[in-house]
C-alpha cells in the first residue's frame, strides 16, 4: 500500500514494532500501512463516526489485517485503555482539536511512549501543549504536497531524553520548530520566504490605511515578519 507524501512522512515517525492508536482513522490506510510495513503488532483504528469505521473495516478485511487491527468507535482517546498502546497518532486535524483530544485524559496521554502528530493549523499551540505536559519533540519533518505545507512531529516524555536539547527556548522554536530550524530544513526555508513575501505585501497594502483595524493588522503582521526574520537567521 502506498500513502500520500504527507501520510508517508507521518508514518515514518512511528517507531517500528510499537502498538499504535490511530485517532481519526478514516479509511484505515495508515493503520494498514503500520501493520504491514512498520511491524506494528496491534493497531487500534478509531473514529467517532460509524461511516469511517465501516469503510475502515472493509479495507482491513481487503488487505487481510484482521488479526492486527482492531476498530473502535471513540471520541478521541476516550475508549483507549492505559498500557493498551505505545503510540498515539493523530494526523490531518486542526491543532486546537488535537490539543483538545490530548487534554481529554492526561493519564492516558502521559502513559504514551510517543505522540506522533500532524496538525493542520495552530502548530505553535500544539508544540506549547507538548512542552506543558513534559513531552519533548525529538523529530520533526515538513513536506509540501499539492501546493500545501504540512508539519509532522514525534514527541516523547522528557524523562526519556536530554530535555535541554529539545526545549522550546525561543519563540521561533514554538512557531516554526526547533528541530526544523536547527537542521535548516529546506521545505521550511521555502515556506518562510513565501510567508515573508506575503507579510511584506500586506504591510505595503496597509501603509496608507489609517483605520484602527488596519493599524492593528499592520502591527500584527510586522510582529510576524520579525519572527520570520529570526527564523531565517538559522539558514545563514
Amino acid at each position: 500500500m502506498e500513502l500520500s507524501k504527507r501520510l508517508q512522512a507521518v508514518a515514518d515517525l512511528v517507531t517500528s514494532g510499537n502498538r499504535v492508536a490511530d485517532v481519526g482513522c478514516d479509511h484505515a490506510y495508515m493503520s494498514i500501512y503500520l501493520a504491514k510495513r512498520k511491524s506494528s503488532p496491534y493497531v487500534l483504528a478509531m473514529d467517532m463516526n460509524e461511516g469511517p469505521l465501516k469503510r475502515a473495516n472493509n479495507n482491513i478485511i481487503k488487505y487481510g489485517c484482521q488479526d492486527l487491527i482492531k476498530t473502535r468507535r471513540s471520541n478521541g482517546l476516550e475508549k483507549v485503555e492505559i498500557a493498551e498502546v505505545d503510540t498515539v497518532l493523530i494526523a490531518g486535524m486542526g491543532g486546537m482539536l488535537i490539543v483538545e483530544i490530548l487534554s481529554q485524559d492526561m493519564d492516558i496521554t502521559k502513559s504514551m511512549k510517543e505522540l506522533v502528530l500532524q496538525p493542520q493549523s495552530d502548530i505553535n499551540i500544539v508544540r506549547r501543549l507538548l512542552a506543558d505536559i513534559s513531552y519533548s519533540i525529538i523529530e520533526e519533518n515538513m513536506v509540501m504536497e499539492d501546493g500545501k505545507y504540512y508539519v509532522m512531529m514525534k514527541a516523547v516524555p522528557n524523562n526519556t531524553v536530554n530535555e535541554s536539547s529539545f526545549e522550546l527556548t525561543y519563540k521561533e522554536h514554538e512557531y516554526y520548530g526547533r528541530m526544523l530550524l536547527e537542521s535548516k530544513h529546506p521545505v521550511l526555508k521555502t515556506f518562510l520566504y513565501k510567508e515573508r513575501n506575503k507579510c511584506n505585501r500586506i504591510i505595503s497594502n496597509l501603509k496608507d490605511n489609517l483605520k484602527v483595524e488596519a493599524l492593528e493588522r499592520r502591527k500584527e503582521i510586522i510582529q510576524k515578519l520579525e519572527l520570520i526574520e529570526k527564523a531565517l537567521k538559522y539558514y545563514e
